[in-house]
C-alpha cells in the first residue's frame, strides 16, 4: 500500500495540483471575472446608488410582446423560452432552438418587443474571465480528451486516498504532530496534517467530480437502455431533461394567453416565475412549463439547485405536471445527481459556504505539493537505483517538474491577471490571448526550472510569484486608474476581494522564497567528520551489505 500510494500519488500529482488550484479559484469566478472587466465594474458602481428598479408590474404583456417576436422571428422553432423579468436590470429575453442545434437568444426591448442589438464599446475589454479556471479544472481546456484525462486522474487520485488512509495508521495521531525543520520529517507532518484536515472534503469532491460525467465515463447503463435509439445520448438526455414532453400532433392551434398559466404555476409551487418554455409553439399538442426563482434564502437551507415547475397541456388548460423547490422530475436518481453536481460547484450555503471550499481547496492542493515535495525528500536521504543507471536524470527530471508544477503553476495564475491588464484592449480573440498568456507563462517557468539548479528555481519562481502578487493593485492602477482604496469606498468587495487575496498570497509566497532560501541544501552543509563510532557503524553497515550480497 505504501508502494501503491508513493508510485500512484507521484505521477498524478502534479496533474493534480494543478486541477485543485484552478479548481479552487474557480469557487471564485464570478468575482474573478468581475474584476477582470473593470470597465464593467465602474460602469456598475457609477449606478449603485440609483434607487432600485421598480417591480414588473406588466409581465403578461412582455409574455405577449415575446411570443409575436418568437412567431415572427422564429416560427419553426421547436422551443421557446421567455424571460420576461430579467434580474436585475428587469428586462425581457428570448430564447429558442436552432435548426442546428444549440440555443439561440436574443434581448427585447421590454416596451415594443423589438430586439435589442449589442454593439460591444470599443473600450470595453473581451475577456474569458474566471471561467478560464473552471475550463482548466476539469478539462483542461482541451474539450473532451480534458475530461476524460482529469477523470482517470480523478479515479487514481481516489486509489492514492484509499492506500494513503491505509498506510498511515497514526494518521489522526500525526495530524496534531509537527516538527519544524525536520527536514523529511517535516514534510511528512505536514503532508499528513493537511491531508487529514482535508479528507472529508477530497473524499467528497472526487467522487462527485466523478458522478458529475458519470454517462460519459461509464456510458454502458445508457447504451443499453436506448440501444435502439438513433441518438443514444440524445435520447437519454432528452428523457433525462424533458420528462412527459408531448410528440407534436401536427394539428394547428393557436398560443392563448400564458399569464392566467403563469399565476396558476405561482401558486403551485411557491416561486415567482422566471421562465417560460413553451414546446411546439403552435401545435395542438403545445406544453407550457413554468419555472420559479431560487432565491439566495432559499440555496442556504437546501443541496439541491432545482427551482419549482409547474406544467399545462394549453389543448385543455390541465395542469399535468408540478415539481416542488429543490425536488426532481426523474425520480430519487435525477435528485441524488443533481446534489452531488451541487455538493461539488458550491451551489449551496452563500458566501461562507464558498469560502469553506476554497479554504478546503487550498489545504488539498498543499497536500498534493507536500506530497510531490516529499518524494524527492525521501529520495535524498538514500541512494536508490529504481531506474538503473539513468536513475539521477530521472529524478533531476522530477525535480524540475517538481517546481514547474506548484511554483510555476502559481507564477502562470497570478500571470493571467496581468495577462488581462497587459494586453491591448481591442486586440482581436482578446480571451484567446489570455489563455495563451497562462499557458505561456506556466511553459517559461517550466523552461526555468530546467535551467536553472533546483534550489535557485525554487527561490527565483517563488519570489517571483509574490512580486506579481504584490503589484498587481499597483498594475491595476496604473492600467485602469481605479483602487484598491476606491473599490472599498464604492462597496465593490468583489474586485477589492481579488486584490486583497493576491496580497495574502503575495505574502506567502514571499515567506516561502526567504525559507527555502535560508534552508540549506545537501551540497550545502559541511561533511561530518570521521568519529570512531560513524567509523564502525559504516564498516558495520558495509559488512552486513557484503554479506547480504554474497
Amino acid at each position: 500500500m505504501a508502494w501503491l500510494h508513493t508510485w500512484s500519488g507521484l505521477w498524478i500529482s502534479w496533474l493534480l495540483f494543478a486541477i485543485f488550484l484552478t479548481g479552487t479559484l474557480a469557487v471564485f469566478d464570478d468575482p474573478i471575472g468581475h474584476w477582470m472587466q473593470p470597465e464593467h465594474a465602474l460602469e456598475e458602481a457609477a449606478h449603485a446608488s440609483e434607487a432600485p428598479l421598480p417591480k414588473v408590474e406588466d409581465r403578461g404583456r412582455r409574455i405577449e410582446l415575446a411570443l409575436a417576436y418568437m412567431a415572427k422571428e422564429h416560427p419553426k422553432a421547436d422551443m421557446w423560452e421567455i424571460w420576461p423579468v430579467q434580474r436585475p436590470e428587469q428586462g425581457l429575453s428570448a430564447y429558442w432552438f436552432q435548426p442546428g442545434g444549440g440555443y439561440g437568444s436574443a434581448d427585447l426591448d421590454p416596451d415594443t418587443g423589438a430586439e435589442i442589438k449589442h454593439v460591444p464599446k470599443a473600450t470595453q475589454r473581451q475577456t474569458v474571465g474566471g471561467h478560464h479556471f473552471v475550463d482548466f479544472h476539469y478539462q483542461l481546456h482541451a474539450a473532451r480528451i480534458g475530461e476524460w484525462i482529469v477523470g482517470i486522474t480523478t479515479m487514481i487520485m481516489l486509489v492514492a486516498l484509499v492506500s494513503g488512509v491505509i498506510t498511515h495508521k497514526r494518521i489522526f495521531k500525526d495530524f496534531f504532530t509537527f516538527r519544524p525543520a525536520k527536514g523529511q520529517r517535516s514534510w511528512l507532518d505536514a503532508h499528513n496534517a493537511v491531508a487529514v484536515l482535508s479528507l472529508p472534503f477530497q473524499f467528497m469532491i472526487a467522487y462527485t467530480g466523478l458522478v458529475f460525467f458519470s454517462d460519459d465515463y461509464v456510458p454502458a447503463p445508457v447504451a443499453v437502455q436506448y440501444a435502439g435509439a438513433p441518438n443514444i445520448k440524445k435520447a437519454f438526455l432528452d428523457e433525462w431533461n424533458d420528462l412527459g414532453k408531448p410528440a407534436a400532433s401536427g394539428r394547428a392551434m393557436a398560443v392563448p394567453a400564458l399569464e392566467p398559466y403563469a399565476l396558476r404555476a405561482e401558486q403551485a409551487i411557491g416561486q415567482e416565475i422566471r421562465a417560460v418554455v413553451l414546446d411546439h409553439p403552435g401545435d395542438e399538442a403545445m406544453r407550457v412549463c413554468m419555472y420559479g426563482w431560487n432565491e439566495d434564502a432559499e440555496l442556504k437551507q437546501r443541496i439541491s439547485a432545482t427551482t419549482g415547475m409547474a406544467c399545462y397541456a394549453l389543448a385543455s388548460g390541465e395542469q399535468i405536471n408540478v415539481r416542488l423547490p429543490g425536488q426532481a422530475d426523474a425520480g430519487g436518481a435525477a435528485l441524488t445527481r443533481m446534489v452531488m453536481s451541487n455538493l461539488h460547484m458550491a451551489g449551496f450555503g452563500g458566501m461562507p459556504m464558498r469560502w469553506l471550499y476554497f479554504l478546503c481547496g487550498l489545504a488539498g492542493t498543499a497536500m498534493m505539493g507536500t506530497g510531490a515535495i516529499l518524494f524527492m525528500v525521501k529520495r535524498r536521504q538514500r541512494a536508490g537505483g529504481e531506474f538503473g543507471r539513468i536513475t539521477p536524470q530521472v529524478y533531476r527530471l522530477i525535480a524540475c517538474l517538481n517546481v514547474a508544477a506548484i511554483a510555476g503553476l502559481a507564477v502562470a495564475c497570478i500571470g493571467f491577471l496581468w495577462a488581462n491588464r497587459l494586453i491591448p484592449v481591442g486586440i482581436g480573440h482578446r480571451p484567446d490571448w489570455e489563455v495563451r498568456a497562462f499557458f505561456g507563462v506556466w511553459f517559461l517557468m517550466l523552461a526555468h526550472a530546467c535551467l536553472r539548479a533546483e534550489k535557485r528555481a525554487w527561490v527565483e519562481q517563488l519570489a517571483l510569484f509574490a512580486a506579481l502578487c504584490l503589484l498587481l493593485p499597483v498594475l491595476n492602477v496604473l492600467s485602469t486608474g481605479d483602487s484598491m482604496v476606491a473599490q472599498i469606498a464604492r462597496g465593490d468587495w468583489e474586485s477589492a476581494g481579488v486584490e486583497l487575496t493576491a496580497i495574502v498570497f503575495g505574502l506567502l509566497g514571499a515567506w516561502g522564497a526567504w525559507r527555502t532560501w535560508r534552508t540549506p541544501t545537501r551540497q550545502d552543509k559541511p561533511a561530518r567528520k570521521a568519529t570512531p563510532e560513524n567509523t564502525t557503524a559504516a564498516a558495520a553497515t558495509l559488512h552486513a551489505t557484503a554479506k547480504g550480497q554474497s
